[in-house]
């Protein structure tokens, strides 16, 4: 059991750090639902 587990995920990640679909990756082997992700730059 995980703590992710039916939880609803909401990714949004930075186009200089971290992007969104390598975030969403991370989330695959659990059992949490993403609703959005997207890659955003923040200036």
């Amino acid at each position: 059991m995980s703590l992710l587990n039916n939880k609803k995920v909401i990714i949004i990640g930075d186009r200089d750090g971290i992007p969104g679909p390598a975030i969403e990756e991370c989330f695959k082997n659990t059992q949490a639902e993403i609703l959005f992700s997207s890659t955003e730059c923040f200036v």
